[in-house]
């Protein structure tokens, strides 16, 4: 049996969801009997094919002005004709998010519910972070996985004055590497039950 692929499309205007996508390209790694590509919105135009073959498609974007980048949004409508007018060749695929802002809220939520959307437009199945909110009582940590409390997809901050080596914080990758790690098994599940 081959090995499914899942590829993870992002953009990242600092760096920072930069290091949030290649944890959540670790996660998956983790996991036996997956493998993993890593575009950026500008290579993935002309991996289409590529992204065709993909069993999953994690999605990434950093949160500005309430919403995805404006290079994602670019990479979202492209798809509109490469993908959905060749008949909807990510239908069945698995989707999941990941989404990273200067502060604690930042407005991530909506950007992650603009990229389910996206998924649903195409017919994709959503795979959601599956963790407890953290860091929501005394013995709660900042170290927590899912400090940020998001369900739908991997919530990242990155202080606006430190760079993408020091940002965002171990515990957003951790929670980025666990949601690579969960859709990875998800997509194995969803591959062999249709054996």
């Amino acid at each position: 049996m081959s090995q499914p692929l899942i590829a993870i499309v992002y953009h990242s205007g600092y760096g920072h969801t930069a290091r949030q996508a290649q944890a959540v390209k670790a996660g998956i790694d983790e996991v036996a009997g997956a493998t993993s590509q890593l575009l950026t919105v500008d290579e993935a135009p002309t991996c289409w094919s590529d992204l065709a073959g993909a069993e999953a498609i994690i999605f990434g974007t950093p949160t500005y002005v309430a919403g995805p980048s404006a290079a994602f949004k670019s990479f979202q409508e492209a798809s509109s004709n490469a993908v959905m007018a060749q008949g909807y060749r990510w239908k069945d695929k698995i989707a999941a998010g990941f989404t990273n802002s200067g502060t604690h809220s930042g407005d991530k939520l909506a950007t992650l519910m603009q990229i389910a959307l996206f998924a649903a437009q195409h017919g994709m199945h959503w795979i959601n972070l599956d963790l407890p909110p953290a860091n929501n009582s005394r013995r709660g940590s900042e170290q927590d996985l899912n400090r940020h409390g998001f369900w739908l997809g991997a919530a990242a901050q990155s202080n606006i004055d430190e760079g993408a080596d020091i940002a965002p914080p171990e515990a957003d990758l951790a929670t980025a590497c666990h949601l690579g790690r969960r859709v990875a098994l998800a997509t194995l599940q969803f591959v062999r039950g249709r054996l």
